[in-house]
């Protein structure tokens, strides 16, 4: 199929990546944004292979690595002990696998940069309320009554779009997140995501993101697990004090907690494990995290939606009729988001949640076992997201 009229709703990876490779098969593409001008939302984030065997696709992939900082392998450590709890390499799975660390920023940019390259119009201050079947399509519903009719819509609006029907539930623990200039001297792993534990209640974490663009200075993501309902608490009791426990937890965190010096610096990014029985209804499809959203324990989401930009641009193309396109791409990607959903949901207690059991376990028995064989390639499969074979499944 060619020439579709298709409206994406939504500038995040999901939308910008599924835009662009609509419209160099063909389609006339639209893209709707609700915010003044489109921006990225949050810190860093890793790029994963399966996320780099999209850009490599799209032919953006050297860039990310050029902003990006090389990550081969997460480890974190159970304190006060120091017993290591969590430890992945990327080179327990066979070929040259690894991650790239990014400022969302940097990966907005990028396909930011490619989409206004293509020529594609861009609506922004377009609130969307709804999206209603009519013959031959669906029409896009805004805020304040006006409407507009496409051949199809790609819902990119992430866990809080306002197309698909609710489900699922939100999570209690969420994160605090800053990006932070790398601290040099610090003895932090510039190839690492390193985290530090007190059970499952407390966690802090560290990843090198690379450079944001228009800075020379390379950065770091910390983030600092937090149950949302102690979120006022927290900005109560002042960032000293927060400062001293973090500090007690990991002093090699003070270079960063330096440079903290409001709470405005601080983003409380709030989380949701949802996923839709079917993400496709009438000239209608939901990709990434509006369409399946969790914890980012496992750190998939902006790969998750990668993928399924590429499973659709796949399916237009290869399918006779739009029903049989959009029941394709859902299928190519059905198998993966269900077992990615479902390792979430039993892994994220383990390391976020007010349990005392499952961390005990975690750090007496489950962490000696884990690094032994099948249990490592399990893991390594699971951190960089080709556990299940997807990039097989997509032709990638």
């Amino acid at each position: 199929m060619r020439g579709l009229d298709i409206a994406v709703a939504g500038c995040g990876p999901a939308g910008l990546a599924a835009a662009l490779m609509l419209a160099r098969d063909g389609h006339r593409v639209g893209l709707f944004e609700q915010f003044d001008a489109p921006k990225p939302l949050g810190s860093g984030l890793i790029v994963q292979p399966t996320g780099l065997a999209v850009l490599r696709a799209l032919g953006l992939e050297q860039e990310l690595l050029a902003a990006g900082a090389r990550v081969d392998r997460l480890f974190g450590l159970a304190m006060p002990s120091g017993r290591t709890v969590l430890s992945v390499r990327y080179d327990w799975l066979k070929g040259q696998h690894f991650g790239v660390g990014a400022h969302r920023a940097a990966l907005f940019d990028i396909l930011y940069r490619a989409v206004l390259a293509a020529g594609l119009p861009i609506e922004t201050k377009r609130i969307i309320a709804g999206s209603e079947a009519v013959s031959g399509g669906r029409r896009l519903l805004f805020a304040k009554g006006r409407s507009a009719r496409f051949d199809l819509v790609v819902d990119c609006l992430g866990a809080g779009s306002p197309l698909p029907p609710p489900c699922g539930r939100a999570l209690a623990y969420g994160a605090l997140w800053a990006s932070l200039d790398w601290p040099n001297k610090a003895g932090f792993d510039g190839a690492a995501l390193e985290q530090r534990y007190i059970r499952a209640s407390t966690m802090a974490g560290v990843l090198p993101i690379g450079l944001k663009p228009g800075s020379k200075a390379r950065q770091a993501a910390f983030f600092w697990s937090l149950r949302e309902d102690r979120y006022e608490a927290w900005r109560a009791i002042g960032l000293d004090a927060w400062k001293d426990e973090v500090r007690e937890l990991w002093p090699a965190t003070a270079p960063l907690l330096d440079q903290i010096a409001a709470p405005e610096q601080l983003t409380f990014a709030r989380y949701a494990h949802r996923t839709l029985s079917w993400p496709a209804d009438r000239a209608l499809i939901h990709i990434g995290d509006a369409w399946h959203s969790t914890s980012p324990q496992l750190g998939q989401g902006a790969n998750m939606a990668l993928l399924d930009a590429w499973a659709l641009a796949r399916a237009l193309r290869e399918a006779e009729t739009l029903p049989d396109a959009l029941e394709q791409a859902a299928r190519l990607r059905r198998r993966h988001v269900y077992l990615f959903q479902l390792a979430s949901w039993l892994f994220t207690p383990v390391y976020q949640s007010d349990s005392r059991l499952l961390p005990l376990i975690r750090d007496r028995i489950v962490g000696p076992l884990s690094k032994l064989w099948p249990a490592t390639a399990i893991q390594a499969a699971m951190v960089t997201g080709l556990l299940g074979r997807p990039l097989k499944r997509l032709g990638l």
